[in-house]
């Protein structure tokens, strides 16, 4: 999985009627935008995150 600042995180929930997380990566501490990343999830909490097999990468919007 890679990554770059600006891109969104999006972590599917896990059991029945719970809600995805998403989040915008705000710093990729990997090497060559590979995990750990810091995110600001939309509810705005941050935190590390070492993404799963659950978890997308959306690139984000040119500008």
């Amino acid at each position: 999985m890679h990554a770059s600042v600006g891109d969104r995180l999006i972590v599917h929930g896990h059991v029945v009627g719970q809600g995805d997380r998403k989040g915008q990566i705000i710093e990729v501490r990997g090497e060559n935008g590979t995990p750990p990343f810091f995110v600001r999830f939309d509810d705005g909490h941050e935190e590390l995150v070492y993404p799963g097999p659950d978890a997308v990468v959306q690139p984000a919007e040119p500008e």
